[in-house]
């Protein structure tokens, strides 16, 4: 089933603009975005072909059954509360059963949850957007050798540079300095971690594994070693630290392979290194969820579109932004205490709401 056949059989119940329009934000740049009802024929409700959802290829028009709609409405899944109040300027198509849903039927405490918590989300995953940008990581991979050095003294070397400036002896090859990682032998020092004593194989005769198999190796190898043989230096390494930079490198090259150009250019451009735009819509959840547990009503079109806008175009420090949201995170911890809105929705009483609408849609 397509968005073309709810259209052409007459499935759509209710249709709105929403996003940045339906919340008074809309600038000259902004898409349009449309979200709608509808409701599938009563064979398929009954059969096998139930589909609770419906977009388009870029997800900027889609209908939820209202059955799958009602059921997100008693979660209080922001984005659908959201839906349901949408400004009558903004409402394209409204079937009259729709009025039979009330937000006030469903506006409870578990807003907190689903209003704040994304939008706490939201503030963590810009945050790591924030030391992404901040923080650039070279696209050639480090290895575990990189996280390893040599103890010298009270102090240490890193291991590549030690192996480089090893001492020359009168038998190496000419024209190499230092050591080869291929012919060192590693042994684990007990009731340690990550020391091991480096063993040097000149000849290249005895077996030794090197320190790492590859360079993608994700930890150092170890050798069997003659008892006779005496370690060159003692070797530390850091697979804490190396596995905290592989998780970052893939985070990081992964968001890079993904992200929006174009928006990531305007926050270039702007210079805060965050990403504005979502920043802007977490600062406006925050403040409709705090309206809700203040009022015990939701308002979609906000009263403060040149302070979010001002958000947007990147005019605030992120320090003062992060500051900002604590700050109504804290209201709403307060708010919600003190609301006397009930725990959660009544699901008996709006199930049989949703009863009702079938019934009529079927009848």
């Amino acid at each position: 089933m397509t968005i073309q056949d709810l259209k052409t059989n007459n499935l759509i119940l209710f249709e709105a603009i929403s996003g940045s329009r339906a919340f008074g934000l809309a600038t000259e740049t902004s898409d349009t975005d449309i979200r709608g009802v509808y409701y599938v024929p009563k064979e398929d409700f009954f059969g096998l072909n139930y589909i609770p959802q419906i977009s388009n290829e870029t997800n900027d028009i889609t209908y939820y059954e209202i059955g799958r709609f009602v059921e997100l409405l008693q979660k209080n899944n922001p984005n659908i509360l959201e839906i349901l109040a949408s400004p009558e300027d903004c409402i394209l198509h409204k079937d009259p059963l729709i009025d039979l849903l009330k937000t006030e039927d469903f506006l409870s405490k578990l807003c907190k949850e689903s209003f704040a918590g994304y939008a706490v989300s939201q503030i963590k995953k810009a945050k790591g957007l924030n030391k992404k940008i901040l923080n650039p990581i070279d696209k050639e991979r480090k290895s575990v050798m990189d996280f390893c050095c040599i103890l010298d003294g009270q102090g240490s070397v890193p291991l590549k540079k030690w192996l480089h400036e090893f001492p020359s002896s009168g038998d190496k090859p000419e024209g190499r300095d230092g050591l080869l990682q291929e012919r060192c032998g590693l042994v684990s020092i007990d009731h340690t971690k990550g020391m091991f004593a480096l063993f040097y194989d000149e000849s290249g005769t005895l077996g030794y594994k090197g320190i790492i198999q590859n360079e993608e190796a994700n930890q150092v190898s170890v050798s069997s070693v003659p008892k006779d043989e005496k370690p060159t230096a003692y070797l530390f390494c850091n697979l804490d630290a190396y596995s905290t930079y592989c998780k970052d490198y893939r985070e990081y090259w992964k968001w890079i392979s993904e992200r929006n150009e174009d928006r990531y250019n305007v926050n270039q451009n702007h210079g805060q290194n965050y990403d504005s735009k979502n920043m802007m819509h977490t600062i406006r959840l925050l403040q409709s969820c705090e309206h809700i547990f203040k009022t015990n009503s939701l308002h979609t079109r906000v009263e403060n579109r040149d302070e979010l806008l001002n958000i947007k175009a990147g005019n605030m420090p992120y320090d003062s932004l992060i500051q900002k949201a604590e700050d109504l995170l804290e209201s709403i911890d307060f708010h919600h205490t003190t609301s006397n809105l009930p725990e959660s929705p009544d699901l008996e009483e709006t199930t049989k709401i949703l009863i009702m609408i079938r019934e009529k849609l079927y009848q």
